[in-house]
């Protein structure tokens, strides 16, 4: 069924419910001075909102955006041949050599990095503003990070300031305490994917972990995995909870189910990335497997040690800080 034909159903629902007085309806400048509230109200005056998989930034009254996308220079790849790009420098070599394998460098003038491509541009604080979400999507595209992570309601938002872009919509699941159950994950990336997500964080059952139940883990895990085929996967561990035997079971399970990455954090569980962590993640998934430092990332010398330890790709809210090589204060969750 599609959505234009979904919305026909819906309405007619709706129009019969308030036909029958169990539903209210918003008086319009139509409905002859009937009052709102009224169960006697024109028909034409019952307002139904929907959208396809909660696209809840959809509604025409949702207010304007302050800020605006800019577009990409033409003819600009962001990579290596690009005519606009410089050569990698000595750094990005360095980086590439450790076993980095998102490395570009940009147009001096936007101030790029080589570790730029390997950035998920984060923003995952509870009072996240619309208007703060669409300044990151700006700053994602400006500095050709490789995605921005964001909640899953702002997936829809993302997905259309992006669009075009080469820099993916993230979003997270079963977020941040990992405690719900395999099929409401599942249903959770199934609805950040049909909004626009393209990669998939996923916090693992931390406490079943601990409790020595694998078994429960693993199927955890592989339903968000066959919930996101086609998608990038990345397992959250939650390292600073776990003992070094609790981190290898679960990045073997995360390597066994398919996952693309293990990721260290989600930045609200009382610690973050080091880079004793992202080694150990490294050593036990092999050198295919991509692995996310993620927490307390908050300048170019620690993601570079990130990098250096293995580190496939960075979670941070101080990416422009990083990519710039400005100083920031002190670490505090992404």
């Amino acid at each position: 069924m599609t959505e234009a034909e979904l919305r026909v159903v819906v309405e007619a629902v709706v129009r019969v419910l308030a036909e029958k007085g169990y539903l209210k309806a918003e008086a319009s400048p139509s409905a002859c001075g009937t009052p709102s509230g009224s169960s006697t109200a024109p028909l034409g005056s019952v307002r139904v909102t929907i959208g396809t998989a909660g696209k809840v930034f959809e509604s025409s009254e949702w207010k304007p955006f302050k800020g605006t996308i800019p577009k990409d220079d033409d003819g600009h790849t962001h990579g290596p041949e690009c005519p606009h790009c410089r050569n990698l420098s000595e750094a990005a070599q360095s980086l590439k050599s450790a076993g980095a394998d998102r490395v570009a460098a940009c147009d001096p003038a936007k101030q790029c990095l080589a570790v730029a491509s390997m950035v998920d541009h984060t923003l995952l604080k509870p009072n996240a503003t619309q208007d703060e979400i669409v300044k990151l999507c700006e700053e994602a595209r400006k500095h050709s990070f490789a995605s921005v992570c964001v909640n899953p309601s702002y997936v829809p938002l993302c997905a259309k300031l992006l669009k075009g872009s080469l820099v993916k919509v993230c979003t997270v699941i079963g977020f941040p305490l990992g405690s719900t159950t395999p099929t409401v994950k599942a249903i959770e990336a199934r609805d950040a994917i049909a909004n626009g997500a393209e990669e998939i964080d996923m916090v693992i059952n931390v406490g079943a972990l601990k409790s020595g139940n694998d078994a429960f883990v693993k199927d955890d895990i592989r339903a968000v995995r066959e919930a996101t085929r086609g998608r990038v996967l990345k397992v959250i561990l939650e390292t600073a909870l776990l003992t070094k035997d609790e981190k290898v079971r679960a990045c073997r399970m995360a390597k066994e189910v398919g996952a693309d990455f293990v990721k260290t954090s989600t930045g609200f569980g009382g610690g973050g990335a080091t880079v004793e962590d992202i080694k150990l993640m490294r050593e036990t998934v092999g050198p295919l497997m991509g692995v996310k430092a993620s927490g307390g990332i908050r300048d170019c010398a620690t993601a570079q040690a990130m990098v250096q330890a293995g580190a496939t790709r960075l979670g941070t809210s101080a990416s422009v800080a990083i990519v710039t090589d400005a100083k920031t204060g002190p670490a505090k969750g992404y």
